[in-house]
């Protein structure tokens, strides 16, 4: 793994699992944390690289540690809208005990 200059960090993909790795996947070390998502897909695809954006600061302790995939984030939903969603579970409870 190398630091690039735009604050990146560059991952060289193993060939025989790069099919399977996709922008947007998250990567994480050998203790189960977090170190980045997947910006793109670079290079041949003998030899493939990602360009991660780093999940933290401490990207000096990243350099030279392997990484593995760890899932696709989910998408966070707006707070506003799971209030929404409870709102409309209670009145749906609501109208059932109506009838």
């Amino acid at each position: 793994m190398h630091l690039a200059k735009s604050g990146r960090l560059i991952v060289k993909l193993n060939t025989t699992g790069a099919a399977s790795i996709r922008p947007g996947e998250m990567l994480i070390d050998s203790a189960g944390r977090r170190v980045g998502k997947i910006a793109e897909l670079i290079g041949p695809v003998s030899a493939p690289y990602a360009s991660v954006i780093p999940m933290t600061d401490k990207t000096a302790r990243l350099t030279g540690a392997k990484v593995f995939a760890g899932g696709r984030q989910q998408p966070a939903r707006p707070s506003h809208a799971r209030r929404e969603q409870r709102r409309q579970q209670q009145h749906g409870k609501e109208r059932r005990r109506q009838n």
